[in-house]
């Protein structure tokens, strides 16, 4: 379902968002992006990005302790 993935594990805030957003320049609007990172506070940094970027958080999950989401371009 994703067109690009990225792994963000191991990185703590604000670096998770910084490679998204570098992954989200390079791609073309409707394309999908998938990251999982290990940072608790990615959560709420990836609402804030997409209320910000105007770009779509379509999914956010916990499983096992990593984070995955699911980012739409705008």
């Amino acid at each position: 379902m994703a067109d690009l993935k990225g792994d963000a594990r191991g990185l703590n805030c604000p670096l998770p968002i910084l490679r998204a957003k570098k992954a989200l320049n390079r791609m073309s609007s409707g394309q999908i992006l998938h990251v999982v990172a290990t940072d608790l506070g990615s959560i709420k940094d990836f609402e804030a990005f997409a209320r910000q970027t105007g770009d779509e958080l379509i999914e956010s999950n916990e499983v096992d302790g990593e984070f995955l989401f699911l980012v739409k371009k705008a």
